[in-house]
């Protein structure tokens, strides 16, 4: 008689329906990210700069009746800290932080209303938003640009009058070591226009709101126009995607002063605003343009 296979153990592939379930919950995860994270907010393509790019910088927002400041990162990369200096208590909230969930500015949203009602010296690790999570426009107001304060080093990091411990102290200094200069663009039309300086040359790093397809297409006939430039001592490197947006880069000649690079930057985003209006169909030129574009792209994930 054959040996009963009732209870004789369990099946090699009896997990079966938990390894479903962990893709169920791994497919959800990626789902709940969505392709513009920050859209919805006035100063989209600013935190989205903050979020990727950008080494040292600062804007207060008040959140529930408490000023809070978004940074680019924290000590520790940590989601949110809170302190108290010269009797007022004030919050802060990173987005460049060690631990994410797939919706950045969930994160945000969440490290916010933490830090608008944490007492000084609490720290949180991470947001760990869910679904009780407000929005980020419902947190933040949408209709408003941030007051951006572009830092060269990380001592705001320290409060004022305050000797740091010297591991504090050290940690700080290594962080400034590391920096990068860096400086937001200002002129007519140039809203999240950031310059670097990497050392053997810089950047320009334009995050634009259009949609990828209308910006491709209009990057593609100045291309073809020989108008994709700053003029002298610039290049164009190509373009990155990021939380839904296309960023242009230009290579940049780093004896020149930021400052230097607002005026061609201002001409060179009055032509983009000219193509981006065209609506007529891509001339064969301009469709080789627009391949050789796409090819150099990346995206930032």
């Amino acid at each position: 008689m054959g040996k009963s296979k009732r209870n004789s153990g369990p099946k090699q592939d009896s997990n079966r329906a938990a390894k479903l379930a962990q893709r169920e919950a791994e497919r959800e995860n990626l789902s709940a990210a969505p392709v513009r994270p920050f859209q919805g907010v006035q100063a989209e393509c600013d935190l989205v700069a903050l979020r990727e790019f950008v080494p040292s910088a600062t804007a207060p927002v008040v959140v529930d009746g408490r000023t809070l400041t978004i940074a680019t990162v924290l000590p520790g990369a940590v989601a949110a800290l809170v302190r108290e200096e010269k009797d007022v208590v004030t919050g802060f909230a990173g987005l460049q932080v060690q631990v994410h969930s797939p919706n950045v500015a969930a994160d945000l949203s969440s490290a916010l209303r933490w830090a608008s009602t944490a007492q000084p010296g609490e720290s949180l690790e991470s947001a760990n938003p869910d679904g009780n999570t407000a929005a980020l426009s419902e947190v933040l107001d949408p209709t408003l640009d941030l007051e951006i304060t572009v830092h060269q080093d990380f001592n705001w990091w320290l409060p004022e009058n305050v000797d740091p411990a010297p591991d504090v102290a050290a940690t700080v200094e290594r962080a400034n070591q590391a920096i990068m200069p860096s400086a937001r663009l200002e002129g007519e039309g140039l809203v999240a226009a950031w310059w670097v300086d990497a050392g053997a040359k810089a950047h320009l790093r334009w995050v634009r709101p259009e949609s990828e397809d209308d910006l491709m297409l209009a990057l593609a006939r100045l291309h073809a126009a020989g108008d994709l430039t700053l003029g002298e001592g610039s290049r164009y490197a190509g373009s990155f995607r990021t939380h839904g947006l296309l960023v242009p880069v230009f290579d940049l000649d780093p004896e020149m002063h930021p400052t230097e690079w607002a005026t061609p930057a201002v001409t060179f985003g009055e032509k983009l605003t000219e193509a981006l209006a065209v609506d007529a169909p891509l001339t064969s030129e301009q469709l080789r343009s627009r391949d050789g574009l796409r090819g150099r792209q990346v995206t930032l994930r």
